[in-house]
């Protein structure tokens, strides 16, 4: 499904129009204030990669609500799937009874994994109850308590996941101390982190992966009692930053001469994001547990954490969750891999990531505040700075683009300290990429005036 019939946003009120900000009014007297909103959008309908907001404006979605309707918003395969399911069996909780779906979608997963199989699967409703579901397997099954993870990292909200996160001092500032145990080491942002070419950066993010071994191990840190590391494939609030190639195979070297857990959290690169199932496969490098959630099921909430069969080896009680595995979700699931595999998303994703990476790859020479544009499929950053030779972020820059963007009528949101994501749902045609390229490169402009 592709959206083709519009030429652009259609822009019909001061942004936000009157029924907005009543509603604005509303969220301000009774929700909470932790949530972050970058701009009044206040949605009531979207189609494809279209959102219309309460006064029927219409905007082009290049956030795809946080990289999850990977499908597009109400798919009608997928809305079709979640209306039969829920006229038959809404919950019923696979924590203490059976139901087919489950089984269905754990073997569909299986088939994609990007590790070898067999697999066991673990339902919950969340990236971050994924990896939540990650960190206590790790520890239960090696018996060993630490584990490592890298600057940059998003891994979510709960206490253990939270733990795990370094992406931002607001997500955890006033609510330590986290769970023990865990170690944060530089992960290889090559933009920030070499001036050389190609054979630099490489020799840099090898370095990064060889600094654990190299003086973690020989200082601080006992490498039998690490039960995982737990990494990106592609940082994702971390500023959709990529793991070259050379750092995820040398993880894998350290993690398969210490026993220790190789963790892929796919939560926002999976589910197709990059052009493939998982971002972890365009390295060659296979994980021993993958989290999953956001795309994999179009909006409707379902985390899954998946392992090779033979290290999920708890015990009943160990573990579990009322929702997770809802009927509900289960078939939204079912009906996004349909989709996906159907329409062939991940080559679109492939080639239309493709082509907005070669209109913009003149944007850090053309655009005095444009640092660096990187991406895989639809995955695609670009830092704003306030000076390229010292790289100071562009924070201020980078929330103006992101708000005369919107009043244009495409969405996008930030990553990282001063990056723009760009991430729309897998249906994005060229042309509609062509039109967010055009806006975009239209903000950068005036604001850099």
């Amino acid at each position: 499904m592709t959206t083709k019939t519009l030429a652009g946003p259609k822009i019909k009120t001061a942004l936000p129009g009157p029924n907005a900000k009543r509603i604005l009014a509303g969220d301000e007297k009774y929700l909470s204030p932790s949530y972050t909103r970058s701009y009044p959008l206040v949605a009531k309908q979207g189609r494809g990669i279209v959102v219309t907001d309460v006064d029927g404006n219409e905007f082009f979605d290049f956030s795809a609500g946080i990289a999850v309707t990977s499908t597009g918003h109400c798919h009608p395969d997928v809305v079709a799937a979640i209306q039969k399911q829920a006229g038959e069996l809404i919950h019923m909780s696979g924590t203490d009874f059976y139901y087919e779906s489950m089984i269905t979608l754990a073997e569909r997963l299986s088939k994609i994994a990007p590790m070898p199989g067999p697999h066991r699967v673990y339902y919950g409703n969340s990236g971050a109850e994924a990896v939540e579901a990650a960190l206590k397997l790790a520890r239960y099954h090696t018996k060993r308590q630490n584990v490592i993870a890298f600057f940059g990292a998003f891994h979510g909200r709960t206490m253990g996941a939270l733990s795990l996160t370094a992406s931002k001092p607001q997500q955890k500032r006033r609510f330590g101390p986290g769970v023990p145990g865990v170690t944060h080491v530089r992960y290889p942002d090559v933009y920030r982190g070499c001036e050389g070419g190609a054979q630099d950066a490489e020799a840099f993010a090898l370095g990064c992966a060889r600094f654990i071994e190299d003086k973690l191990f020989k200082t601080t840190l006992a490498p039998e009692e690490v039960a995982a590391i737990f990494v990106e494939p592609v940082q994702g609030e971390g500023g959709y930053v990529i793991a070259p190639t050379v750092f995820m195979k040398e993880l894998r070297r350290i993690c398969d001469k210490y026993g220790i857990l190789l963790v892929a959290d796919e939560v926002q690169s999976g589910a197709g994001r990059t052009g493939k199932w998982w971002a972890i496969e365009h390295t060659g490098v296979q994980p021993d547990i993958v989290c999953m959630a956001k795309g994999i099921a179009s909006g409707m909430p379902l985390g899954v954490m998946m392992s090779r069969a033979d290290v999920m080896d708890w015990v009943p009680g160990s573990h579990a969750s009322t929702f997770g595995g809802n009927p509900v979700c289960i078939a939204a699931a079912l009906a996004t891999l349909d989709v996906i595999e159907k329409e062939g998303l991940l080559a679109n994703s492939t080639e239309v990531g493709n082509h907005m990476l070669k209109r913009m790859a003149d944007w850090p020479r053309k655009h005095k505040l444009v640092g660096d544009v990187r991406g895989r499929g639809l995955m695609v950053g670009v830092e704003i700075v306030k000076d390229k030779k010292t790289k100071e972020y562009g924070v201020a820059e980078r929330d103006r683009i992101i708000e005369l963007a919107f009043e244009r009528g495409l969405l996008f949101l930030g990553c990282g300290p001063s990056t723009i994501r760009i991430a729309p749902p897998l249906v994005v045609s060229q042309d509609e990429a062509d039109v967010a390229i055009d806006v975009l490169d239209e903000c950068i402009a005036l604001t850099g005036r």
